[in-house]
């Protein structure tokens, strides 16, 4: 049993928050199916994120929009077989979360049915009240902000996010808000490496980054792009599995550079 796992060997929510406050970096990847559950269980992730990315890397959609909660309920119920030690998070799908009660309804599913530990939902200030309900109902929460993927027709295409001064100032209220509706995560994605490292600096919650540098709490990659498949990988992206020739030692390469704070570098780094 390590200091940050419960008595039984688990990663749980009090456990990202003892990383945070110990300086520990946090890593996370995402899984869509059992037999990578267990092996990014087996290599050491604190984190395994059933994504709504699988509407694009596994049924080969233009966005993520298409994505059901029923399909996030099988994916989940199936990486949830493989998965023992992280504690599994699970995308609130497109329209998912339009209201508190919606948002409660179907986290409350992703829970019950799929074993999923805590729910991941996009959005800033206008997510407080949904954020606040499943709060008091004892769901987990990850607000996702910056590059917001379900969002995708609305802000013109996959852009960084909070680079001019009133947006970044936005976005730094969000994150407050959201923790103080009871956000467990904040999740950044595609934004400066500075503004990352003022949210994080400014919220006692763990911030977990994709594409936001390497001053996060954690970082996460979507698999598929962590192991060479994704055609044209994002520029935060690293090919783990080219350097090691494994899976399984991939995934393991990507723990051990995240917690040594080798990944991500200068060159997946957005200034």
């Amino acid at each position: 049993m390590s200091v940050y796992t419960t008595p039984s060997g688990e990663i749980s929510v009090a456990s990202l928050h003892r990383m945070k406050r110990d300086g520990r970096p946090i890593a996370a990847m995402t899984a869509y199916d059992a037999s990578f559950g267990r092996l990014l269980d087996d290599a050491g992730m604190d984190i395994v994120l059933v994504g709504d990315s699988l509407g694009m890397v596994i049924q080969g959609q233009d966005t993520t929009l298409p994505v059901t909660i029923d399909d996030m309920i099988y994916h989940a119920r199936a990486v949830r077989r493989g998965v023992r030690r992280a504690l599994l998070m699970v995308d609130m799908p497109f329209m998912s979360f339009a209201t508190p009660e919606d948002a409660l309804a179907n986290a409350g599913r992703l829970m019950k049915e799929a074993g999923a530990q805590m729910v991941k939902l996009e959005g800033g200030a206008a997510q407080v009240a949904t954020v606040r309900r499943l709060n008091e109902c004892g769901i987990p929460v990850c607000a996702h902000l910056g590059l917001k993927p379900q969002s995708v027709h609305k802000i013109g295409g996959y852009r960084i996010q909070g680079r001019d001064e009133a947006s970044a100032q936005a976005m730094l209220e969000d994150a407050l808000a959201l923790e103080a509706a009871g956000a467990d995560v904040v999740l950044l994605e595609c934004v400066p490496q500075g503004l990352a490292r003022e949210i994080g600096s400014n919220l006692g919650v763990p911030v977990i980054g994709i594409g936001s540098g390497p001053d996060c709490d954690g970082q996460i990659l979507v698999l598929h792009d962590a192991i060479g498949v994704t055609p044209r990988p994002p520029r935060f992206a690293r090919d783990f599995l080219a350097a090691t020739g494994g899976i399984a030692e991939a995934m393991e390469s990507y723990v051990e550079a995240v917690r040594e704070r080798r990944f991500p570098g200068v060159e997946q780094t957005i200034e």
